[in-house]
């Protein structure tokens, strides 16, 4: 233990030393926003919320952010789940695309707005097509989801949780 935080304070990009890795020094803490979670994806499966739209909004909010970690992790798992590199590519760019659904279209603005809430406009403006193109219980999910990678962001950066390669480009 006292290794690993020894190379976490000697770690590049870390101008002030070591970071709290926030997950690991307060367990109780981080388990209970991994059972919300949990909840979060069985809300967005109840709702009709198919995994691959799950994972856009994870990796869309992600990039908002500019969460390393999190980009790494739902990236990958938005591939599992069926979700094309094109897609993925251009997501920064969905607006200017004819790639996705107006149901992708609508779920990924509300995460936008729920993930940048200053912006009454957009948030007003994503509600209505949200209203048009998604149900009840689907609005209710997608806001439930960008709340919870939205959260999962912030302990991955504040803590700086590094980015490992994987597969064939090490």
């Amino acid at each position: 233990m006292a290794e690993q935080e020894h190379e976490r304070e000697q770690a590049p990009g870390h101008a002030s030393g070591r970071r709290v890795f926030v997950d690991k020094r307060s367990p109780a803490a981080y388990q209970a926003f991994v059972q919300a979670a949990e909840a979060v994806r069985t809300t967005a499966a109840d709702a009709g919320l198919d995994r691959r739209l799950v994972e856009l909004i994870n990796v869309r909010v992600s990039q908002l952010n500019g969460c390393a970690f999190c980009l790494s992790l739902h990236t990958r798992a938005a591939l599992r789940a069926g979700e094309t590199p094109q897609r993925l590519g251009v997501l920064p760019a969905w607006r200017d695309t004819e790639l996705f659904s107006p149901r992708e279209r609508a779920a990924l603005a509300l995460a936008e707005a729920t993930t940048d809430p200053r912006d009454t406009t957009a948030q007003e403006t994503a509600y209505a097509v949200a209203r048009r193109a998604l149900t009840e219980d689907e609005i209710s999910a997608v806001i439930w989801v960008a709340i919870a990678i939205n959260a999962f962001n912030r302990v991955s950066i504040l803590s700086k949780h590094p980015v490992r390669a994987t597969g064939q480009h090490q």
